[in-house]
């Protein structure tokens, strides 16, 4: 939980940038915020002095807090976001965070969707360097899990002196790259022991094998099997792609593929909620009940979740956002600060389907 003088701070940061207290106003003095928030005096100080030290405002001795036009003072910056999507699925909330972290520190994002295809990814890398390089970059790595023929791009972009963070997947071989990654393996556990508890002991599971995060989300599955002495058939996980995607959902080739397994295991783990709430019309489709016969559960707790035909148990980031996570990390870099790749960990959000 926060400390007391950082949610504080937090407010007020978000009355000043909503306008509340436009800059050259005065905050409240300190007795009358001590009586709004419920806190003490020494309390108020410290979330002042976050503040200021943010920039937000100025504090001087008997004067009180005068609210700084933030934007004035930063230096105006562009930011190359580079995404394998930008309209599908979970992309759009990350977006949201991305923009709304850059414009709060003058920085104007423009963005690129590579269709998570390395020839796409190739020429918008060759697009940034031949024009005018961005101040700073964020990238969602393309088809993660292969050898990257783009790397050389990439480390030119390095040698400017670009600014870089990595989103959902990197690519190892970059000298020391900084990222913002889901908890991928310890998320794959979180499910496989929830459908334990809840009475599971033969778990299928379908995972995307081009992505680090599918490789990772199986590792999880696979090593929570193992621990909870559960047996493993490789025919138990089914393997997808993003070109093969829409074929191996098609009503014919998912059934045939399913129909043997779905006899012996009791529940599945999907790669996400989209994959999970397709596998959810097929299964109903040929009769089989959610849960009774077959549980499913799966990551991201998107919009999928809650309009599949039966709502799926899904895993959330909570307050974590990772393109917030990504942007502030970006907004360190800007400044000299230092930084630390980050995990954004996973909590369960129960619903009908297991």
């Amino acid at each position: 939980m926060a400390s007391k003088y950082k949610t504080i701070t937090a407010e007020l940061r978000r009355q000043i940038e909503a306008g509340v207290y436009p800059p050259g106003s005065m905050l409240p003095v300190e007795l009358t915020l001590c009586d709004k928030f419920g806190v003490s005096r020494q309390t108020i100080r410290q979330a002042l002095a976050l503040l200021a030290d943010e920039g937000y405002i100025q504090r001087r001795q008997g004067s009180g807090s005068r609210v700084l036009d933030r934007k004035a003072q930063l230096p105006r910056r562009t930011v190359a976001v580079i995404t394998t999507y930008i309209s599908n699925y979970i992309f759009p909330s990350i977006l949201r965070e991305i923009e709304s972290v850059l414009c709060e520190n003058n920085a104007t994002p423009t963005l690129f969707s590579t269709q998570n295809q390395i020839a796409n990814e190739r020429k918008i890398l060759k697009t940034l360097l031949e024009g005018t390089p961005p101040d700073g970059i964020l990238v969602e790595g393309t088809k993660t899990v292969y050898p990257n023929p783009n790397l050389d791009l990439y480390r030119q972009l390095m040698d400017r002196g670009i600014p870089m963070v990595f989103l959902h997947g990197v690519y190892p071989e970059l000298q020391a790259p900084v990222y913002v990654l889901d908890d991928n393996f310890g998320g794959a556990r979180q499910l496989v022991q929830y459908l334990y508890k809840k009475g599971h002991r033969s778990i299928m599971a379908m995972f995307k094998g081009d992505d680090l995060q599918g490789l990772q989300r199986y590792s999880g599955f696979v090593h929570a099997l193992r621990d909870l002495s559960l047996s493993l058939d490789d025919r138990q996980v089914l393997w997808y792609n993003t070109e093969n995607r829409d074929h191996l959902l098609s009503e014919e080739i998912f059934a045939n593929k399913l129909q043997p397994l779905w006899r012996n295991c009791s529940a599945m783990v999907c790669y996400n909620d989209e994959v999970a709430a397709r596998v959810i019309g097929l299964l109903t489709a040929k009769g089989l009940r959610i849960p009774e016969d077959m549980a499913v559960v799966s990551f991201d707790n998107s919009i999928y979740s809650e309009l599949s035909p039966v709502p799926i148990t899904s895993l959330s980031h909570g307050e974590h956002n990772v393109g917030r996570m990504a942007a502030e990390l970006l907004i360190r870099l800007f400044n000299g600060q230092p930084v630390q790749p980050q995990v954004a960990p996973w909590e369960i959000v129960q619903r009908q389907s297991g």
